[in-house]
């Protein structure tokens, strides 16, 4: 955020305030002299007070809130809704409807009001019916567009609130304050400005001055919004990292499939008796070893006798 230069407040007659009867007395800290029965403020002040209010506009914008820019005037309409526009806020140039703050319901129906006439419109209800019925409803879609234009879109109540007059906007005011919403402000020389969270001391009937300005604080809300869209990506992508990693570790805690633990269901009992199965196999084939032994002994005997009988038969 660049500062705002002392020259481009004095060209666009920011320091001019408003006649001296006309003053109030709490603005008394932001007037720098008195010139031809006219206040003149003190600039270094709104310089300072510009640069505090545009920080703080960066903050709100960095946490992800919307700001409301108010101002019905005719040197701030305009203004108002372009900077608005530009920055992505939320205005209102029209005239304010009250509870547009404390009883935002109420104004969501009109805009759905007017949704419905435009939907009208658009399917080829207007040529169903009468002429007259066209021309009451046309009149009045006109009607909400202009005053509910700038807070169409809205959907909640908003994070901040700039406002050009206050005095003019004091209904604004009042329900800000309900709400405790915070309240940016151009304050000129005739208003009171206890209400305001952040005062800038200017003149607020200078179409120039109003431009500055705003654009100072529409740069603040710009760049706010920017890195509100930033630390949301890092978050997700965070968050992305964190999904991933726990994923991962509960695929280790599984179980891999297609190995098959064994276990060993064998007692202690059964174990022994393993034990002591070979030495009997031994100790058998022992003993079948040594029977097997006589029967080639017999067999011996048997074939002696029958080579004795052979030679007794021969001698005979």
């Amino acid at each position: 955020m660049s500062k705002l230069e002392l020259t481009k407040l004095i060209e666009a007659g920011a320091h001019f305030g408003h006649l001296t009867r006309r003053w109030n007395p709490k603005m008394k800290p932001y007037i720098f002299m008195e010139k031809k029965g006219i206040h003149i403020i003190d600039l270094k002040k709104t310089q300072q007070k510009v640069e505090e209010a545009a920080k703080a506009a960066y903050e709100v914008a960095a946490k992800g809130h919307n700001f409301l820019f108010v101002g019905t005037k005719k040197q701030a309409k305009g203004v108002i809704a372009e900077q608005a526009k530009r920055s992505g806020s939320h205005w209102v140039s029209e005239r304010w409807l009250g509870g547009m703050l404390t009883n935002y319901s109420t104004i969501r129906k009109s805009i759905k009001r007017l949704q419905n006439i435009e939907k009208m419109e658009t399917d080829g209800t207007f040529e169903k019916i009468t002429k007259k019925e066209t021309l009451h409803l046309s009149r009045e879609r006109d009607k909400l567009r202009k005053v509910l234009d700038g807070v169409e879109n809205m959907g909640r109540v908003p994070g901040a609130i700039f406002i050009v007059d206050i005095k003019k906007e004091s209904i604004a005011i009042n329900e800000a304050l309900r709400l405790n919403i915070p309240i940016f402000a151009i304050v000129d020389t005739n208003c009171d400005p206890d209400p305001i969270d952040y005062i800038i001391p200017a003149n607020d009937d200078a179409v120039s001055t109003v431009e500055l300005i705003t654009k100072e604080i529409a740069d603040a809300i710009i760049e706010g919004s920017q890195k509100a869209k930033e630390l949301k990506a890092e978050e997700n992508a965070e968050r992305e990292r964190q999904k991933k990693v726990s994923e991962e570790s509960e695929e280790k805690k599984k179980p891999r499939k297609g190995k098959i633990r064994k276990v060993n269901l064998e007692t202690k009992e059964e174990k022994k008796i393993d034990k002591k199965e070979p030495e009997k196999v031994e100790t058998e084939t022992n003993t079948q070893s040594v029977d097997q032994k006589p029967n080639q002994e017999e067999v011996k005997t048997e074939e002696d006798k029958g080579k004795s009988e052979e030679t007794e038969t021969e001698k005979k």
